[in-house]
């Protein structure tokens, strides 16, 4: 089952427009990587169907595909906007990270929220508990998704991971599906030049061998589960302290590393999921501080994104 079909059928509702508001966050969410961003897109797409008269939406066939269109095309503009505005961000912009509700809730030994229950366009939820945790948010693939032109990202993510007819991806971007054929295609090569396969088990293996290793300040077994090219990109916001630049290299990542834990005495690091693979989270006195994903390949730990921006962190605080 495609991220669409998933979306889908957890969004099931006696109602149908209000039935789309899952799938709507979860495209959002891919095209736009920010939480916020993606609600606010999709409140804007309720607010212009409610907006017509109740004859005009009585004539249209299908309220979801007018819905994702009109969706799509608020986050087309949002992207087009996207990069003038994180030219003024402070420091490096990440994505939003995701928490694993269930795997919290177990943790404190509570059940997981159904994720079937419905949801109405006019109540509030968190839009993170209405993404999808599959491959297609993992910290490294929306990293690549960062790197696309907004056409091709909308083209890409539309047709390759929720399956969308290039005819009607021609209707968000305005091109014609042959267009929006090629703009795919050319995101295509992008996520494939960027992809290594790694298990589960091994890329677990991997964060929990590091957890351990800064736990102990242990600098030389770290340096050992890092790759020599290893890059640490952290996402602060301007809010809180951290690096404004791209660490490079797996002696200075080991050396950073060891003195964060040297100067949050009381820090606790949890094995949690993150976008839906294995990742740390570090906690202090019960609220989450920073959120940190990685990538694995050949057993080492090419890159680490770690984000303490609080605003993003926002859907972590319920579980501390």
């Amino acid at each position: 089952m495609g991220a669409a079909e998933a979306a889908g059928a957890a969004g099931a509702s006696t109602d149908p427009v209000a039935a789309e508001r899952r799938q709507l966050v979860n495209v959002a969410y891919r095209l736009l990587g920010s939480l916020t961003e993606a609600e606010d897109a999709v409140q804007e797409a309720y607010a212009r169907w409610y907006a017509q008269p109740p004859d005009r939406r009585d004539e249209i066939l299908s309220p979801g595909a007018w819905l994702t269109t009109v969706t799509g095309r608020i986050c087309l503009d949002v992207l087009g906007s996207a990069r003038a505005r994180r030219e003024r961000y402070v420091g490096a912009w990440l994505p939003d990270p995701l928490p694993d509700r269930a795997e919290w809730s177990r943790g404190r030994g509570e059940g997981p929220t159904d994720p079937a229950t419905p949801t109405d366009p006019a109540t509030p939820t968190d839009p993170a508990d209405q993404v999808v945790l599959d491959e297609s948010v993992t910290m490294a693939f929306l990293v690549v998704l960062e790197s696309m032109t907004p056409a091709e990202r909308v083209a890409f993510v539309l047709h390759d991971v929720f399956r969308y007819p290039f005819a009607e991806i021609a209707d968000v971007l305005g091109r014609t599906p042959a267009a929006c054929k090629q703009l795919a295609a050319s995101a295509r090569r992008r996520v494939r030049g960027s992809q290594a396969p790694v298990s589960a088990a091994g890329r677990a293996d991997a964060v929990r061998r590091v957890k351990e290793a800064w736990e102990a300040r242990d600098i030389p077994a770290l340096v050992d589960l890092l790759d020599p090219a290893a890059v640490l990109t952290a996402d602060g916001g301007g809010l809180v302290g951290t690096v404004l630049r791209p660490i490079e290299g797996d002696a200075r990542i080991a050396q950073y590393m060891v003195a964060i834990a040297d100067k949050a005495p009381g820090l606790e690091l949890l094995e949690r999921s993150v976008n839906g693979v294995p990742g740390l989270v570090a906690r202090r006195a019960g609220t989450v501080m920073t959120v940190a994903s990685f990538d694995v390949a050949d057993g080492r730990v090419t890159r680490i994104w770690v984000v303490r921006n609080p605003e993003k962190l926002r859907p972590w605080l319920r579980d501390g």
